[in-house]
């Protein structure tokens, strides 16, 4: 009953993360996972991954209907997104586990930060010149680098999307938040199977944390869409960080 009910937690959670944020499912899921439920990093990872395919599913639904998701100018970051993240997964597998757990802690805080400071509305009105003369090649450099991230610790990719997206590509806030989800299914989808594959995990545990994502993503990505997004983004950031300060000292203190 107790691992049904952390499952659901993170589960919730994680959706929450996603369609709130457009933030991986992983930066929520995973900690709760490893600290206490006692998973494997690489496992925990794998879980969370497939967690986030069906929260960014179910975020991309909400957002397509307010018509706030632009794929088209996005579809160079997502291929190489998906390159990167089957070769991140498979490297991700022989890293030790407490070692995995600790670095996925501080790419947790370091995202959860990010959140925090994102100052989105100024960065949609500079025109930077070297983004728009070498923007094809940044796109793919930056979708190797996320789906490399995505693959081998499992989170950040999805913070790393609406950045790219907001400061390359000059999206809106919402329509960088949908277009982040829509790319989040696929990379989420990718990762999950390949982390599955090097080390299957529950199906059962599996669908438990996703009907917990489905329901937190169909609440956040509605709410999303109304309520006043930095303030959201803030307590969201806060509890991302604190998640990642927990899986640090777990992985320092608990053998």
């Amino acid at each position: 009953m107790f691992e049904v009910i952390i499952l659901l937690i993170a589960g919730i959670g994680a959706g929450i993360v996603t369609g709130l944020a457009g933030a991986s499912a992983v930066m929520f899921a995973a900690p709760l996972l490893i600290v206490f439920l006692g998973y494997p990093a690489y496992l925990a990872i794998g879980i969370s991954l497939s967690i986030d395919f069906f929260a960014s599913l179910i975020s991309t639904f909400v957002y397509g209907k307010s018509k706030r998701i632009k794929i088209k100018p996005s579809l160079i970051l997502l291929i190489s997104s998906l390159i990167a993240v089957l070769i991140g997964s498979y490297f991700s597998k022989n890293i030790p586990s407490d070692d995995l757990g600790l670095a996925t802690g501080i790419g947790i805080i370091l995202a959860g930060t990010s959140i925090i400071l994102k100052r989105q509305n100024k960065l949609t009105k500079k025109h930077i010149p070297f983004l728009e003369k070498y923007k094809t090649l940044v796109l793919i450099l930056v979708g190797l680098l996320i789906g490399t991230i995505a693959g081998v610790f499992g989170a950040g990719g999805g913070i790393m999307i609406l950045f790219t997206l907001i400061i390359i590509l000059n999206y809106k806030t919402h329509e960088a938040i949908g277009t982040s989800v829509f790319l989040m299914i696929f990379i989420a989808l990718f990762g999950g199977i390949s982390h599955y594959y090097y080390l299957p995990f529950s199906i059962i545990s599996l669908l438990i944390g996703a009907g917990g994502g489905i329901v937190g993503a169909l609440f956040a990505s509605r709410l999303a869409n109304k309520t006043n997004e930095t303030k959201l983004k803030k307590s969201v950031g806060i509890t991302i960080i604190f998640l990642g300060f927990l899986l640090i000292l777990k992985n320092l203190f608990i053998s």
